[in-house]
């Protein structure tokens, strides 16, 4: 992530996406939590990941990221491999009309996330 310079990785098995990773995760989840260094990402990743579909719209991905209060969406293809990421960022450069109603709704406060993945 570092490397990369990103908040948030898309978790892939053989099969597809099974989750994503950020760094408020690994901040929250491990290194608050005490977890050891060599802790496997399936321990703290965020599993049931929301997407979208490449043929979907970028009205339906916006209701997505408003409806979980996410900024990044993993866009997969129909054998559900990971073909990219979308932010909030790419829509307000984009489709500057629809994005304000969005980020009100991503951005209202929510409960912290206290449990496990």
């Amino acid at each position: 992530m570092d490397e990369l310079n990103v908040g948030s990785l898309p978790v892939c098995d053989h099969n597809g996406l099974v989750g994503m990773i950020t760094d408020r995760d690994i901040t929250i989840r491990a290194t608050a939590a005490g977890l050891p260094a060599d802790t496997q990402v399936s321990d703290v990743m965020t599993d049931h990941a929301r997407w979208c579909t490449t043929e979907q719209s970028v009205q339906e991905a916006m209701q997505q990221m408003a409806d979980v209060q996410i900024r990044r969406l993993p866009v997969v293809d129909s054998d559900r491999r990971v073909v990219g990421i979308v932010s909030l960022g790419d829509l307000a450069t984009r489709h500057q009309g629809h994005v304000a109603a969005a980020l009100r709704r991503i951005s209202d406060p929510s409960r912290p996330d206290r449990g496990p993945n």
